[in-house]
């Protein structure tokens, strides 16, 4: 008697495993333990075999029923439906080992070493926010050019032009690395250059009007934050760093007695260490904050957690509650003011680029290593905190 969908929905265990047979070889088997098992039995060259097909009832009686004729329309044409199911099984093992996001772990884990903390981040960021959930189950050798443009049309129509640029670059650096380790065969971003909305000229707001300077660094004197914000903030005019490499400073870092801060090239945007000359306005503000979190790792850490940097909005978000605007100062501005005002004040353009770890290897015309011009970095870098100071008292006396 075939099975019902009551009967099956009434079955209650018993003191042993028993069975609830169906049709054409399929039966329900019904544990002690209470769990209920379609199974299909059938002979294939000479043999008794059993295939597992659901549990009920996430496997329905009629779904059941549509697997076990699939099934028996393999073995009409002598096909062992266990073999069928073992090679869908590999199928998707391989599928899941191919797939974008498996290729793209891979990648990731294998060239974040190279990058800064802060940079590998933001890459793992971007493809988990937009690319994953429409292609990270993907097998990356399916992805078409096509698909890949209806993303990125997708991301750019929600006003996020470069992002969509710089998901399509992080895909192609996906895609190259599938190439090398044979899991694709080419890199469809190629086929969609020049299509997208062009990139906007970034433009990092910033001050280079002296007088305008001196009121931002009094302004900066004045906050009235937490300590270890306002002691970040009073550092960044000085130090002449992305805002990233200065919120992750450790106290391994820096020594105070040679009045030197060493990054190490991991931690640095273009992937080399760096040294930064500590004028002794600095080595003051280090000084501050050595007994506030000198015990821990970093030097400002965040308030939700010691065990990380602070966060990397906090001086932005600093400027903004004391009124500048995004058009008139951002953080990583403080870069481009002391690179006019050194320029302007006629020091060496070499010096200047390494100083501010700048990649452009046609303005750093010697062969770069973290210590070349040391002893004139020092000397710009006293000069560059003297002058902010001048700039900073000499407008107050004017007032």
């Amino acid at each position: 008697m075939a099975l019902t969908d009551t009967a099956i929905k009434n079955a209650k265990p018993k003191d042993k495993d028993f069975k609830l047979t169906d049709e054409k070889g399929m039966y329900l088997l019904v544990k002690k333990s209470g769990g209920k098992y379609f199974r299909l039995d059938y002979r294939f060259a000479g043999k008794r075999k059993t295939q597992a097909l659901g549990v009920y009832p996430e496997l329905s009686l009629k779904e059941a029923r549509e697997m076990r004729d699939e099934a028996r329309k393999l073995l009409r044409n002598n096909i062992d439906p266990l073999e069928v199911k073992k090679s869908q099984k590999l199928q998707l093992i391989a599928n899941a080992n191919n797939s974008f996001k498996a290729v793209a772990a891979e990648w990731h884990e294998k060239l974040k070493s190279k990058w800064s903390e802060t940079h590998a981040n933001r890459k793992w960021h971007f493809l988990e926010k937009d690319v994953f959930p429409i292609f990270g189950d993907t097998p990356i050798n399916n992805i078409t050019a096509q698909s890949l443009l209806t993303l990125f049309n997708r991301i750019q129509a929600r006003g996020a032009i470069d992002i969509g640029h710089r998901i399509k670059g992080i895909c192609g650096e996906v895609f190259r690395y599938g190439i090398h380790t044979g899991r694709c065969d080419r890199d469809p971003t190629q086929d969609i250059k020049g299509v997208l909305i062009p990139k906007r000229n970034k433009h990092m707001a910033t001050m280079t009007d002296p007088k305008k300077v001196g009121g931002l660094l009094r302004a900066i004197d004045a906050y009235e934050g937490d300590i270890t914000t306002k002691c970040a903030f009073k550092l960044t005019p000085y130090v002449m760093l992305r805002p990233g490499e200065l919120r992750h400073a450790e106290w391994s870092e820096i020594d105070l007695e040679k009045k030197q801060w060493k990054i190490p090239a991991d931690k640095m945007k273009m992937g080399r260490p760096h040294i930064i000359p500590l004028a002794n306005q600095v080595v003051e503000i280090f000084k501050i904050m050595q007994p506030i979190t000198g015990h821990g790792k970093y030097v400002f850490p965040s308030v939700r957690s010691k065990n990380r940097p602070m966060s990397e909005n906090t001086i932005t978000a600093a400027l903004r509650r004391m009124g500048f605007t995004k058009d008139e100062m951002t953080a990583h501005g403080f870069r481009g003011m002391a690179s006019t005002l050194l320029h302007e004040n006629g020091f060496k353009s070499d010096v200047i680029e390494i100083q501010l770890a700048h990649a452009e290897r046609n303005k750093v015309k010697a062969a770069y290593n973290h210590a070349e011009y040391l002893s004139e970095r020092i000397d710009m870098m006293n000069w560059w905190a003297d002058y902010l100071d001048g700039l900073r008292d000499r407008q107050e006396t004017a007032l």
